[in-house]
């Protein structure tokens, strides 16, 4: 079977030709751990964690290592830290910890290590120091900076211009620099800031390399596949592979480059002046996590996606019937044939999601091989691992019915809507929304009966 991922540097799907198939190493940038993490935030650890899971399947779990890293020093850390009047390492311990609990009930697996930024000052020192012995990188006014023009490629992965890249980075043109383009790899840290000794005085890491020092740490210095969203291609990405690949005279960080689309909330960019910032941790308040999951899922990856709430109802609702079809499914089942093909199609989730709802509805016929199929792909996409009795005792924050209550309601409405007392039956509905009940009317093929099923916003 053909594995293919597009490459942001060939800009095509390449064939994924491992560099030791016993050892698939993949580097994904995680999070600031300054604030909570919002649904943005969410979208690139669910389509790594499904990259990963696939890699792990078609390899062995035990050939692949996903480095997925926490930024544990940053600017907007120490602003807020000191906000709170906290230590800066109080503070990302609790960002951190809430982050792992949120993404776990996005059922994303752990990564096989987790690097801290703080950790691996020593090895940021290094790199630097090669810089400079390179020639990439000078020391000016107790600031370390790469020097761009040193560096012809510079650019590759981007493709843009020297000019648009200049307007991309923002660059602030300090009188110290060789060239505006250069970047800051060591600075002087102000008063109260976090600092460390170094060969250039104390002070702190520039953001771009520390994931150098980080990929390099754990996966070497070339390796398979690097990741994250599409606002990371510049600069940050782009300075991760000139510091990389200058410290080290390698053409190459790593052999694929894969970016996720950006994110909007209900058509609209998420902004907290919009009043349409989420944070998982709310989100998950009203919705199971696999059915955000499931929700991030239905779109490419590569694709913007458009995350609605009425999406997330029609995942939730799917996952009802997945749950319902599969409760007794064979456990030993193989991952459709179908379902691999699609997500070895640089992970084409939908193309997967048409495959699962023909499974689906092969499985309602009773089709025993398609409810086992449905189930173990399902699992593949990091979906279906509860039981289903744990899936439907799942309530939202705040739920105020019982099950017993909601059949008793949902009974009356039906008994309403046959003596054709619209405005009772209308009523019972509006009170069963309020309480975060989703209905779902049928008619009995046989007997032509209303028949009604619910689940839970």
């Amino acid at each position: 079977m053909e594995f293919k991922l597009y490459n942001t540097l060939t800009r095509q799907k390449d064939a994924f030709d491992p560099i030791d198939a016993n050892n698939i190493r993949m580097y994904v940038c995680g999070p600031t751990v300054y604030d909570l993490a919002h649904i943005g935030n969410a979208r690139p650890v669910v389509v790594f964690d499904v990259l990963f899971r696939l890699l792990r399947h078609l390899f062995g779990a035990e050939h692949v290592t996903y480095a997925r890293n926490i930024t544990d020093v940053d600017d907007k850390i120490n602003a807020r830290a000191a906000e709170e009047g906290i230590d800066i390492r109080e503070l990302t311990e609790k960002t951190a910890a809430q982050y792992h609990s949120d993404m776990s009930a996005l059922r994303a697996l752990p990564p096989t290590v987790e690097p801290r930024a703080t950790d691996h000052i020593a090895e940021m020192h290094t790199i630097i120091g090669a810089l400079i012995q390179r020639g990439h990188a000078y020391e000016a006014e107790g600031h370390v900076l790469f020097h761009v023009p040193s560096m012809s490629e510079y650019g590759q992965l981007s493709r843009r211009s020297v000019e648009d890249m200049r307007a991309g980075a923002r660059i602030d043109v300090a009188p110290y620099k060789k060239d505006p383009m250069d970047f800051v790899l060591w600075k002087p840290s102000k008063e109260g800031e976090p600092a460390w000794d170094s060969p250039w005085g104390a002070g702190r890491p520039g953001w771009h390399v520390e994931c150098s020092a980080m990929a390099e740490k754990h996966l070497g210095t070339v390796f398979d596949i690097h990741g994250g969203g599409i606002d990371l291609v510049f600069p940050h990405h782009e300075n991760e592979i000139a510091q990389s690949c200058g410290a080290h005279a390698t053409e190459r960080m790593a052999n694929i480059w894969m970016h996720n689309g950006f994110l909007q909330v209900e058509g609209e960019k998420m902004a907290k002046s919009q009043g349409n910032f989420i944070t998982v941790k709310d989100l998950l308040g009203k919705w199971p996590g696999e059915a955000i999951r499931l929700a991030l899922l239905t779109t490419h990856y590569r694709q913007p996606i458009d995350f609605t709430m009425n999406g997330l109802g029609e995942a939730k609702s799917l996952l009802d019937t997945w749950y319902r079809l599969t409760e007794n499914a064979p456990e030993d089942a193989a991952v459709s044939d179908s379902v691999l093909t699609a997500l070895t199609d640089d992970l084409n989730t939908p193309q997967a999601m048409a495959a699962l709802h023909q499974l689906r509805a092969d499985a309602a016929k009773g089709d025993q091989k398609a409810m086992g199929e449905l189930k173990a792909s399902a699992r593949l996409l990091g979906l279906l691992e509860q039981s289903s009795e744990d899936w439907f005792a799942w309530r939202p924050e705040g739920f105020a019915a019982d099950d017993q209550e909601i059949e008793k309601l949902i009974a009356a409405r039906i008994e309403a809507r046959n003596a054709k007392d619209f405005a009772t039956s209308d009523r019972i509905r509006d009170e069963l929304v309020a309480k975060g009940v989703v209905l779902m009317d049928s008619k009995n093929e046989e007997t032509g009966a209303l028949e009604t099923s619910w689940s839970l916003k």
